[in-house]
């Protein structure tokens, strides 16, 4: 088993939002004339399902060769690149060290790992018995596997498919 922090799974924070818009506003001034868009998704984008406390932003630029320069700004401000982590078309940063923990991710207005999380995130905004259905198997899982964050993603993964296929069927 991979050890990690503690995987803590909250009731929905309506302050989840704002947080968001404080972090995307900042990241717009900075990288405005990069930016197709910086969306909101993960499960604190949904309201009423449960989650662990850490926004989820995807940065969405026109193409990947304007990464370098995307890269270079958000160093500025305390991000530190890490890569892919294991996700194509998807590159990731760790929250500067006084900035409260979120995850950011840059990614092409043609990436599928963005086109997964805005289709799991606008099926659940409009399926409500589907958020609780998915916020007790989160709490269940968060128990079952305290710290290994690895395995509860796994475990999360079949009913993750199951929600964008049905969403990918409704379109």
């Amino acid at each position: 088993m991979i050890m990690s922090k503690p995987i803590i799974i909250v009731d929905y924070d309506p302050d989840w939002p704002i947080f968001f818009r404080e972090l995307r506003d900042s990241i717009a001034m900075l990288l405005s004339d990069l930016v197709v868009v910086i969306e909101h998704v993960g499960s604190t984008s949904i309201p009423g399902c449960s989650a662990k406390p850490i926004i989820d932003m995807d940065v969405v630029i026109p193409s990947m060769t304007d990464f370098p320069q995307v890269r270079a700004r958000l160093t500025t401000l305390g991000y530190i690149h890490e890569g892919i982590l294991g996700i194509p078309d998807r590159e990731a940063f760790a929250t500067p060290p006084e900035s409260p923990e979120h995850h950011l991710y840059v990614c092409s207005s043609q990436s599928e790992e963005y086109r997964r999380h805005i289709l799991f995130r606008d099926y659940l905004r409009t399926h409500p018995e589907e958020i609780g259905t998915y916020s007790i198997l989160k709490q269940r899982l968060a128990h079952q596997f305290c710290s290994d964050r690895e395995a509860y993603t796994r475990a999360k993964s079949e009913f993750v498919a199951m929600i964008l296929q049905q969403a990918a069927s409704d379109t």
